[in-house]
């Protein structure tokens, strides 16, 4: 048997050697094949990589020559005696810079400011903006001819979740010679909403980013890829012990502090916009109004209880809490456009409106509104949190003006810095059309008015006569005579507010004269720079245009007159002779009239009437001393 098994046995074994053989020799080639494809794929991969070389290295390039030219434009700021600090941003070559409320708060007036020439520049508190958390500051040149570096302002609403930025400051105090740290990362998210400490520091429509900021940033600049200024860092989450950045952190949106730079600029305290109305997110996730204030101008408008809120401003709204984001962007007494729906039962449609409204101030607050459980306040760069516990704003031991700021510091109730204020309305006044005609004898105005009727909206023309001469007002319409003495104690609202429905075209033409004639002298109760707002000339949102104001105060009345300094043009005037009501406006078209500074045409509107226009053929002075 093992005879007959033995050579079973040994071709047995052969035929194995000859099956590893076989393998073997198939996995050396396979394994050559992979090999030569191994080098293969990696010849490939570093031609590639070698062929993206100069794009990587062109991107990198643009981005160290963007930082480098946005590096001198940031500013360090510290207090006299170089203690605390935060940072901030040149906006323009005269020095002035944006930064954040509560990193000057602690400084004073005249804080001290480093730039990356190593040098330190005293500096000055111009606007304060407690609400928004924003200050603007401006430093002052060792040389009248001197220029400071700046960087250009972006578009904020054109920022998406997902886009590079860039931050810069001075965190922990690291830089010494004034060269502010630089981070990089991503834009988290848009329009952002962090509540306030109490009525202050309320960042609404913020920028989240997960580029690092710290201690010390706060009051930086936040910048896009093309070193346009997009954001103002300001607030960051950290741990509540080591106070390390945990890539969370918010800056306010640069679009709204522009909405805020004209009043910024003219050294005002300002105020954000409540529209006077409170909104509750609906079962369908849509914002509708639940209660709102009978004295507010929404109300005059004609918004009510129930009715839903499409837009703001040309925003569209989804629930109440975008409402009240975008309201926050916005200053106290701009006019802006809202779009609201209402169900209209009795016809079962929905009906759609657009109002101009007229926004009322955040403080204090008009609507109490549904109380809430305290939430703990997120910790701005420089402070530790204190756990549930809302970060107070707490008053700040009065600081003495120190250096060379202290020659443009004027403190005054109301106003960040009251010197700048008089500086940009003596701007404003100085370029304002002057009426050639004497200041010590009355004017008389002659021409035709077209009133328009209130049942067939159609105007009928008449001719006018109106006599002003500083004190009382007379106006012959038609065959009907008026006549008013604005500041005469105890003269009644329906007088005030002749011709009717005018809403008191008497007063306001008055008070042009006064403006065209005495200017702030005319204004015994203050004359003062307002920064920008639109205007709208036809009353609806398409003619929107930008202007700068001025608000007057004259015995009961207020006056907010609007312009255009940089063409010399006076747009329009509102007066208003009691509060809490429609003024009469006046819209003076371009057109020339008679002499300088008397407009061809003066649109008159009340509240959401076209009352008429008057079209003036002369303007004279007049010697007589009779009525017209």
């Amino acid at each position: 048997m093992l005879r007959v098994r033995l050579p079973l046995a040994e071709e047995r074994a052969g035929m194995e050697i000859r099956g590893m053989n076989q393998r073997q020799e198939r996995v050396r080639v396979l394994v050559s094949f992979w090999l030569a494809s191994l080098w293969l794929v990696s010849g490939l991969g570093l031609l590639g990589a070698l062929a993206l070389d100069p794009i990587v290295l062109q991107d990198e390039a643009q981005r160290i020559a963007v930082i480098e030219k946005l590096t001198p434009s940031v500013v360090a700021v510290f207090d006299r005696i170089g203690r605390g600090g935060g940072s901030g941003v040149l906006i323009d070559e005269q020095g002035y810079a944006l930064t954040n409320f509560h990193v000057v708060q602690p400084t004073g007036p005249t804080p001290r400011c480093g730039l990356a020439d190593g040098q330190l520049y005293d500096a000055v508190v111009v606007g304060l903006d407690p609400v928004g958390d924003v200050a603007v500051i401006k430093l002052i040149p060792p040389k009248p001819e001197f220029r400071f570096p700046y960087a250009p302002l972006g578009d904020s609403d054109t920022v998406r979740a997902g886009d590079w930025s860039v931050a810069a400051g001075n965190p922990f105090l690291l830089a010494t010679d004034f060269r502010p740290t630089i981070t990089f990362g991503l834009v988290s998210g848009i329009h952002r909403y962090q509540y306030p400490a109490g009525t202050y520091l309320e960042y609404t429509d913020c920028i989240q980013i997960d580029t690092s900021i710290n201690p010390g940033n706060s009051g930086g600049p936040l910048f896009n890829v093309r070193g346009e200024v997009i954001g103002i860092n300001g607030r960051g989450s950290f741990e509540k012990r080591g106070r390390v950045n945990s890539g969370v952190g918010y800056a306010i949106s640069i679009n709204q502090i522009k909405n805020f730079l004209g009043h910024l600029r003219g050294g005002l305290l300002v105020d954000h916009a409540t529209m006077g109305a409170a909104a509750r997110t609906g079962e369908d996730g849509r914002a509708y109004v639940f209660d709102i204030l009978e004295r507010s101008d929404a109300y005059r408008r004609g918004l009510r209880i129930g009715d839903m809120i499409v837009s703001v401003n040309d925003r569209p709204i989804g629930n109440a809490n975008q409402f009240k984001n975008v309201l926050g962007i916005f200053p106290k007494g701009w006019r802006i456009p809202i779009v609201y729906e209402r169900v209209d039962k009795d016809e079962s449609r929905v009906v759609r409106k657009e109002i101009l409204v007229r926004l009322m101030g955040l403080i204090p607050r008009e609507i109490p509104e549904e109380r809430k459980p305290e939430k703990p306040e997120e910790p701005k760069p420089g402070e530790k949190p204190v756990p549930g516990k809302p970060i107070p704003l707490k008053p700040q031991r009065l600081i003495k003006p120190e250096g060379e700021g202290a020659k443009y510091y004027v403190p005054r109730p109301g106003f960040g810095n009251y010197y700048f204020n008089e500086l940009e309305r003596k701007r404003v006044l100085q370029a304002l059309p002057q009426a050639n005609l004497p200041t010590d004898v009355p004017w008389l105005l002659q021409g035709e008015v077209d009133v328009y009727d209130e049942t067939t909206g159609k105007p009928v023309r008449h001719p006018f006569t109106l006599r002003l001469n500083g004190k009382t007002v007379r106006m012959r319409l038609g065959s009907l005579d008026y006549e008013t003495e604005p500041l005469r104690v105890g003269e009644a609202i329906a007088n005030l507010r002749q011709p009717p429905g005018s809403g008191g075209l008497l007063v306001a033409m008055h008070y042009w004269r006064v403006l065209l004639v005495e200017q702030e002298k005319g204004f015994e109760q203050g004359l003062f720079y307002g920064g920008y707002e639109p205007f709208y000339p036809d009353g609806t949102s398409k003619s929107r245009t930008m202007t700068e104001v001025l608000n007057g105060t004259s015995g009961p009345f207020s006056v907010k007159i609007f312009t255009q300094p940089s063409q010399k043009r006076l747009c329009g005037l509102e007066c208003y002779p009691e509060e809490d009501a429609d003024p009469c406006e006046l819209i003076f078209s371009p057109e020339p009239g008679p002499r300088p500074a008397i407009p061809a045409k003066v649109e008159v509107r009340f509240g959401d009437r076209h009352w008429g226009t008057l079209h003036i053929q002369k303007c004279e002075p007049d010697t007589t001393q009779g009525k017209p």
